[in-house]
């Protein structure tokens, strides 16, 4: 599903990501693990397309994406990426109903005659059926990360990249929210790709990647 090969990405005078080798199959849960600034953040971004390396191949379900042009590339994160950020992300304005559909009116995906359907029916997924019409300042922290992960999987992605996607909650929060992430992806047959400084966390998940050493030091 995801493969870097060679990537090597430039982070400022003297500084590289470098990635020899990295292989994520179809449908695997995956945790990339590590300390602060060892380049696990950067290389989920490399993998959203969000960065382009300066070498190599970045391989996501078969298309090498670094050599896509930007509306090529909006096109397939759309059709093929789910998000879910440590921040939530959902606007303030509109109901936990209207944030789901709302992921799928930019990725143009879903017809829109499903689209209230198909969001009801994930929200009814994470337990929030009753929270359709809330706006995101009436629910809790773990009750928003609920609605951003019913919004990231709505059009049945293929991926689903997680950046600290439990960094703003408790502890017990944390788990439950990681429990039903990993049961929804597992049903939906989605790869998932998770970002964790955490390995209490990452440990949850049936495979680690760590990500100490990517970022090195060069000669200018």
């Amino acid at each position: 599903m995801v493969l870097l090969d060679n990537v090597v990405r430039k982070l400022g005078p003297g500084v590289e990501f470098r990635c020899d080798h990295f292989h994520a199959p179809p449908g695997v849960q995956m945790a990339l693990w590590g300390p602060s600034g060892c380049g696990k953040s950067t290389m989920l971004n490399l993998i959203s397309g969000l960065l382009r390396p300066d070498r190599g191949v970045v391989r996501v379900d078969g298309e090498e994406i670094q050599k896509l042009r930007e509306r090529e590339l909006d096109a397939f994160r759309g059709e093929r990426y789910g998000f879910v950020f440590q921040t939530f992300n959902l606007l303030a304005p509109f109901t936990s109903l209207q944030n789901v559909i709302l992921g799928m009116r930019f990725a143009d995906v879903v017809p829109a005659s499903e689209w209230k359907s198909r969001a009801t029916e994930f929200l009814n997924r994470v337990d929030l059926g009753h929270r359709l019409h809330s706006k995101p300042a009436t629910l809790s922290v773990g009750e928003r990360q609920r609605v951003a992960i019913a919004r990231a999987l709505v059009n049945r992605p293929k991926l689903i990249v997680a950046d600290e996607p439990t960094g703003s909650l408790d502890p017990k929060t944390s788990t439950g929210v990681m429990d039903l992430l990993l049961e929804l992806c597992r049903e939906e047959e989605v790869t998932l790709l998770m970002v964790s400084h955490d390995k209490q966390l990452a440990d949850l998940l049936p495979e680690v990647f760590d990500c100490s050493g990517l970022v090195e030091e060069v000669a200018a």
